[in-house]
């Protein structure tokens, strides 16, 4: 098993759940698949989902919700069920 890091394709501001009202997509200790969505990042009213991109278990959600974020910020920590 490795840490994968779930870095920022853009610029723009992260949100954990898809509205205010609703849930974090997921949580620390969450199981997901390569294609789970860990978060969106909006850019000018354009919502870009973000994939876990790899199988394991998130074991860090490195940004609140609402911030801004960076290309190349990590986002999540994945440890992957690969050896």
């Amino acid at each position: 098993m490795s840490d994968i890091e779930v870095i920022s394709p853009l610029p723009g501001v992260f949100y954990r759940q898809p509205s205010p009202e609703a849930p974090p997509f997921v949580e620390a200790g969450d199981k997901v698949a390569a294609d789970t969505v860990i978060g969106l990042i909006e850019v000018m009213k354009q919502f870009s989902e973000i994939f876990a991109e790899t199988s394991g278990t998130i074991t860090a959600i490195t940004i609140q919700n609402g911030d801004a974020v960076e290309p190349g910020q990590v986002l999540a920590i994945i440890k992957t069920d690969n050896e």
